[in-house]
């Protein structure tokens, strides 16, 4: 017997123990967790260029501005993208080209929006956002749409596609961004490569998919009025993303906001990398029944529980050590990244919410947005009082009301 079939027949030996499917997750897992790592190096690479080659009164500027035109993506329905992937791993394809169409079509409205805030700031003599807003109104539509091609190589279970994909797509826009770096610390520039960069990859990769993988036409034409109902269902949750970092630059500065996105950006990469066990469950949760979800999602929410706190502590303990090697320009970002890594907290419980993403339970998802709700009124007090640690203190609150209440919405699965 070859290697390849001993450790076949060890995966499914220890399946007993684990209660997952361990060939699946072996195979899927490899590439998300290769196509992972990949990103979490591109990010670091980028990271450590800008801490660098960029003071931080500009990157606090840059931060600023990608958030403020992050919020107009609310505008491209990014729930779409996990109704795709619903309707997809049911075998009912036509979902990625009509997806697409309506996040296109969508997305022209945010450039309408864009235009509009660009001529309001012009007028009130606003040197720094006007360009910006003009520049994300003529990508921005393309952008968010061309995604559409993950959810559908995930919904298909392509994770090495997904994976390969998803490198090219890192080793491109971070390399641009890193060449950018070098010739200008102009702001204008640096937003402008963020969004060709990244329009013309996604709009490649999208037109790759479609050319190589040739979805079928079928739909289920509950998909696209789903995908709404998780964009309007996202829509506060979408704004708390981005308005921590706005609240904290209006209030504090752009030095202060620049320390907090470089104490969140490792525990930010470790969130994303671990929210990839929520990828690889997707598909296998959507075609099976509730009663099957039920009998076995908890051991595996109790083990994602293990693995996450072990994390944590590994995390504050060798916080100090990453930051004096890689970003010594940013040593008070230490203190609040050992405390802002307890956000991972309610990283188990979001298993939970993919299985309730599965099954379209609207009622439940729309109750869990109450969350995002939680953060944005705990960012208005908190924040003004105490600055960057108001803010941390912030989310960690909201992250414990996220485990509580989706545990509790889940005794009703």
């Amino acid at each position: 017997m070859d290697i390849k079939s001993c450790f076949y027949q060890f995966l499914r030996k220890t399946q007993k123990y684990t209660g997952t499917d361990n060939v699946y997750l072996a195979k899927g897992g490899f590439w998300l967790t290769l196509g992972q790592a990949v990103s979490m190096a591109a990010a670091f690479l980028l990271a450590v260029a800008f801490a660098n080659l960029l003071d931080p009164v500009t990157y606090g500027n840059y931060k600023y501005v990608l958030s403020l035109l992050g919020i107009l993506g609310i505008f491209a329905l990014t729930g779409m993208r996990t109704a795709v992937n619903q309707a997809v791993a049911r075998g009912l394809e036509g979902s990625f080209y009509t997806g697409f169409k309506t996040k296109l079509k969508w997305g022209l409205l945010g450039s309408l929006v864009a235009i509009g805030a660009a001529a309001y700031y012009w007028i009130r003599g606003d040197n720094l956002l006007p360009i910006p807003l003009l520049i994300s109104a003529v990508f921005l539509p393309l952008m968010y749409a061309s995604q559409i091609y993950g959810a559908f190589l995930g919904g298909r279970k392509l994770f090495n596609v997904q994976a390969s994909y998803g490198i090219i797509n890192q080793i491109i826009t971070v390399g641009i961004m890193v060449a950018v770096l070098f010739f200008t610390k102009n702001l204008f520039w640096l937003i402008a490569a963020y969004f060709v960069s990244h329009t013309f990859i996604n709009y490649f990769l999208y037109l790759l998919t479609k050319i190589k993988f040739r979805p079928n036409k079928e739909e289920d034409a509950k998909t696209i009025n789903y995908g709404k109902h998780i964009s309007l269902m996202g829509v506060i949750n979408y704004v708390a993303v981005y308005l921590d970092k706005i609240l904290l630059f209006t209030l504090t500065g752009p030095s202060q906001l620049a320390v907090y996105s470089f104490a969140i950006l490792v525990p930010e990469q470790i969130n994303n990398a671990l929210n990839k066990i929520n990828t690889l469950a997707f598909p296998k949760l959507a075609p099976q029944s509730r009663e099957k979800i039920k009998a076995s999602i908890m051991k595996k929410f109790w083990k994602f529980a293990l693995l996450t706190g072990v994390i944590i502590l590994l995390y504050i303990l060798v916080a100090p050590y990453l930051y004096k090697i890689f970003f010594s320009q940013y040593l008070d970002s230490i203190p609040y990244s050992q405390v802002f890594v307890l956000t991972l907290i309610s990283l188990p419980a979001s298993l939970l919410g993919t299985a309730f993403q599965a099954k379209m339970m609207k009622k439940q998802l729309y109750l869990l947005r109450t969350i995002a709700l939680s953060r944005i009124v705990l960012f208005a007090i908190l924040i003004p009082l105490y600055g960057i640690w108001g803010l941390i203190i912030a989310k960690i609150g909201a992250e414990a009301f996220s485990l509580f209440l989706t545990l509790f919405l889940f005794r009703k699965f």
